[in-house]
This record gives C-alpha cells, sequence and structure tokens, in this order.
C-alpha cells in the first residue's frame, strides 16, 4: 500500500512555493495521498502573493473522504495578522502543533509517512533540529537515531547533529559511533536490501596525525575496530579534507563527527538532490535537504527538487 503523505513546515519561508511547485508535477494518485497540516488561510495568502493558484479543501482527519481533487489541509489555527508571514512566537507554536499532530497520526498509522518542510531551528523549544525533536517523542534510546542525507549515489550521516563546534568534541563516544552505524546498517539491509559499506571519518585535521591522546585514537579507531569485529565493512578512521575528492564514490556512507563536516561537502557535490532521512523512528521521516531561504520569499525562485523527491521515496516505500 502507497502511504499516505503528511507535510509540514516553517509559515514564514519558501514552502509554499515547494509545495505548489511539487504539486504541479506530481501524478494525481500520488496528490490524493498527500495531506497539508497548515493553515488556509495563510497559505493561500502566501500562493496568492506568488500569483499561483491551487484548490484546497479543509479536512478533519485522513480519513475524510472530498469528492474533488483539491489539495486537502488539516487547519493549524493560527492568530492570523499578516497578509504573508506571522510572528516569530506565533510561528513556533505552529510549527510545534504541526510536529505534535504529525507524529500523533504516524504514530498509530504503519501506512504514514512523514514529510517536514524546511523549518527554523529557533523555533523548536531549546533549539534543537527536528531529527531530536522526533526522536525525543518517540522515546527512541539515546543514540539509536540517525540522521541520514541521501540520494541515490550516496548518503552521510554526521555522528553529532545540531550543537556549536566546542561540544563537538565532548559529545562524541565510542558508543555513540557504533550506535548510530547499527541502526543505518539495519536501515540498508531492511529497505534496500543492501550491506552498506562506510567510511567513518577522524576529527581532527589530518586525524591529529593519530596522537595517544587524540579523539581518533581514543574513540573513533577503537569504535571501528568493534564494528569490524561485529561484521560491519568498515574503513577508517579516514581523512576529512581528501575523502570527498574521488574516495567517497567507493563507498555507501561517509559517517563524520560534526554536521558541516560532511553536510558541507555533500551539498557541495549534490546541491538539492538528496533527502534527510531520520533512522529509528516507528514511522518514516523525511525532509528536503535544505533551509527556510528567507531571502528567496516572495521571488518565485524556490527549487522544488528536494521535496519531490521526499515525496517520491515517501511513495515508493
Amino acid at each position: 500500500m502507497k502511504k499516505i503523505i503528511l507535510i509540514s513546515g516553517d509559515p514564514n519561508s519558501i514552502n509554499s512555493e515547494l509545495i505548489y511547485k511539487s504539486l504541479k508535477k506530481i501524478d494525481k494518485k500520488v496528490k490524493k495521498k498527500i495531506y497539508l497540516i497548515t493553515n488556509f488561510k495563510l497559505i493561500k495568502s502566501q500562493l496568492r502573493k506568488l500569483k499561483f493558484n491551487l484548490k484546497f479543501s479543509i479536512v478533519n482527519n485522513i480519513d475524510e473522504e472530498i469528492k474533488n481533487d483539491s489539495i486537502k489541509i488539516i487547519n493549524i489555527q493560527l492568530r492570523y495578522k499578516y497578509p504573508f508571514n506571522v510572528s516569530v512566537k506565533e510561528a513556533s507554536n505552529f510549527v510545534l502543533k504541526s510536529l505534535n499532530l504529525a507524529h500523533d497520526i504516524a504514530s498509530k498509522r504503519s501506512d504514514v509517512g512523514i514529510i517536514n518542510c524546511p523549518i527554523s531551528k529557533n523555533l523548536l523549544k531549546k533549539k534543537i533540529g527536528v531529527t531530536e525533536f522526533l526522536s525525543s517523542k518517540s522515546n527512541v534510546q539515546i543514540d539509536k537515531e540517525a540522521m541520514l542525507i541521501r540520494n541515490k549515489q550516496l548518503a552521510v550521516c554526521p555522528i553529532t547533529t545540531h550543537i556549536d563546534i566546542k561540544d563537538v568534541s565532548k559529545k562524541i563516544t565510542k558508543e555513540k559511533i557504533i550506535k548510530k552505524v547499527t541502526t543505518i546498517n539495519s536501515w540498508y539491509k531492511k529497505n534496500l536490501n543492501k550491506k552498506p559499506k562506510f567510511a567513518i571519518l577522524g576529527l581532527n585535521p589530518h586525524n591529529a596525525e593519530l596522537r595517544v591522546n587524540s579523539e581518533e585514537r581514543k574513540i573513533i579507531a577503537p569504535a571501528i575496530l568493534r564494528l569490524k569485529k561485529l561484521g560491519f565493512y568498515v574503513n577508517g578512521p579516514m581523512v576529512a579534507d581528501t575523502i570527498f575528492i574521488n574516495q567517497y564514490k567507493k563507498y555507501d556512507v561517509i559517517v563524520g563527527m560534526f554536521h558541516d563536516q560532511v553536510l558541507t561537502p555533500f551539498k557541495t557535490i549534490y546541491k538539492f538532490n538528496a533527502i534527510n532521512i531520520t533512522l529509528g523512528l516507528k514511522y518514516l521521516r523525511v525532509s528536503p535537504d535544505h533551509g527556510v531561504a528567507k531571502d528567496l520569499i516572495k521571488k518565485n525562485k524556490a527549487n522544488p527538487t528536494s521535496l519531490l523527491n521526499c515525496i517520491d521515496f515517501i511513495n515508493r516505500q
């Protein structure tokens, strides 16, 4: 059975434009499976500003049938005061309500997948990312969730996600590396029937020359050794400043120690051709691999490729 797709996101962003452009490109059968969790008046206003037009119908839940081919909206109440965007406080409430509703629906239904369009981190409590937010709500065991940025050619995963660089070395542990690689390996075997090839990067420039007191010697290399003994295909610690020249093509997954170590080169190579998958949840959650792009709001320049990839990915599950 093709999954029902719930789409939500930041109300102050390019999301309305992305949704419009994506819905114009997808098959009617897929479109019928899509429910937007948003505010009816807001999205209508945002599309009107862009001179776009879509037919919407408000529904109370994903079991409610409609007779026409309009796009279904589960309406999130909003103190609507602005013609195009909302206050930061109201946007935060909106995002939390949307994510909580999507989580509640998907937790009860095996035929539901979630796409959250880009969301500003400052709208979530404690400035965490959506990966951490949904993992916490799902009571996922600490460090068994994994943020996988993936396309058909390659995937990357940061061991630490949305934290400051000064805190990275304190958050890396042997156990964390092993748990996240195990989660990714299980997902590849279950969903792609494949034993993935991993490259695990060091933390420091030139792997700190593998000095005795370095993270490479104390944490990363022991984790790799343990993973090899468990039967995983793992190489490393690899040097981060050269692997994305050509070596990355030998692997399915590049595991880095912090967010920008792997996401910056990945996005440089593949641009918008990737999606963000949260592994370890009870349901399928994906997101476009880019931000809210506030500089592009109202300019009709947003690229829907990543959102289209998200829709296609869930539809094929």
